[in-house]
């Protein structure tokens, strides 16, 4: 009688072999990953060292106008009809060398060397960014950089950063392009620079935005304070997106934990980069320096009773309808407290019934 092999079933059902099964499956995954991001790097290294030897060669001046279209043919010939040799394609990897001037990109092991002279000459986005930032983004994402930036080599380095540090799709990197981040990041009017200690000033700094873009709400135009912040949290996820890598939401309506009173925080938030809760106060009118004095008891409230021996100072974050600059400078200026100050853009907004009511009116006549 034949003896039946009951290994399949066995190891099907232990537990050692199971993990162990799980544990090749993770790391082959983690492997294809590794290799193509490494595929992806030396692809577009090849496409920067290709743009540059056009650049270098002069080879349009010295071949003429239908140069591309020859080479691309050439190319595609050689390479078997691949797609990245379009002609159209080999002119982004032109204008990707010349964006950055060939000069403006540090390699990996000077730009970490601080005894580098050099690297204080250069504009600062700039002198921070690496052959290694430059090389790890996707080329669609650097198509989409290359046509919004045209010859900004600062802004164009500040998004190849951000898609590197948020792990942007390209999707998520357009929209963010739109939205002129690149002019609102870290423009909020703060005292940070000597309300925090320097090491978490600068970072603080950087993750305000002025204005905030909600134009992912849909509001009429003449909601109230209540509305704006319902519909904030109805769409959280898009709100961290605006607000930035790093922010978790903790609550709306945070009661602050006195005995006796009914003060509550707008929103609460809590900055895993910063580690340190983040108080948001929302206003639908113009900022007010009274704005301030409120602001400043709720991120000291917080700071005592809610912030834990881990965390870091606790920040607070004005986002007015609108504010008066030279107003806001001095207002932050009288507070020991750290408050940033900025404006919000709400532009997607409905009809109200009378504005509907007369738009009928109004084509019904003009028939």
């Amino acid at each position: 009688m034949k003896k039946t092999d009951n290994s399949n079933v066995l190891l099907s059902n232990d537990k050692e072999y199971i993990e162990w099964l799980n544990f090749i499956e993770a790391r082959y995954s983690q492997c294809k990953i590794k290799a193509a991001v490494s595929v992806n790097r030396e692809l577009i290294a090849f496409y920067w060292d290709l743009g540059k030897e056009i650049v270098v060669r002069e080879a349009e001046k010295r071949y003429g106008s239908g140069f591309y279209n020859k080479l691309s043919n050439d190319l595609k010939i050689r390479f078997n009809a691949d797609s990245g040799f379009s002609s159209r394609n080999i002119r982004y990897m032109v204008r990707f060398y010349q964006l950055y001037d060939g000069s403006s990109i540090l390699p990996q092991a000077v730009a970490k060397s601080e005894k580098n002279d050099g690297k204080k000459n250069l504009p600062q986005l700039v002198a921070n960014l690496t052959t290694e930032d430059l090389f790890s983004v996707p080329w669609g994402h650097h198509r989409i950089i290359i046509d919004r930036c045209k010859d900004d080599c600062n802004k164009a380095a500040f998004f190849v950063k951000k898609t590197i540090q948020n792990n942007w799709s390209r999707a998520v990197l357009d929209n963010f392009m739109s939205t002129d981040l690149y002019a609102r990041q870290g423009k909020a009017i703060s005292n940070f620079s000597y309300a925090l200690p320097s090491a978490q000033s600068d970072l603080a700094q950087e993750m305000t935005k002025d204005p905030y873009n909600f134009d992912f709400l849909t509001l009429q135009e003449d909601y109230n304070e209540k509305q704006l912040k319902d519909a904030l949290v109805d769409n959280v996820i898009k709100f961290l997106l605006e607000l930035g890598k790093g922010f978790a939401f903790v609550g709306r309506e945070y009661p602050l934990p006195i005995e006796g009173t009914e003060e509550y925080i707008d929103l609460l938030f809590y900055h895993l980069w910063l580690h340190c809760y983040v108080v948001v106060e929302v206003k639908v009118t113009a900022f007010n320096a009274r704005d301030i004095g409120q602001t400043a008891t709720y991120v000291a409230i917080a700071d005592d009773l809610i912030r834990r021996e881990v965390d870091n100072k606790t920040l607070g974050l004005i986002i007015c309808k609108s504010k008066n600059n030279v107003l806001a400078k001095y207002a932050v200026g009288t507070s020991n407290e750290p408050i940033g100050i900025s404006e919000y853009e709400l532009s997607n907004l409905l009809p109200t019934p009378e504005e509907i009511e007369q738009n009928l009116l109004k084509d019904s006549t003009e028939e």
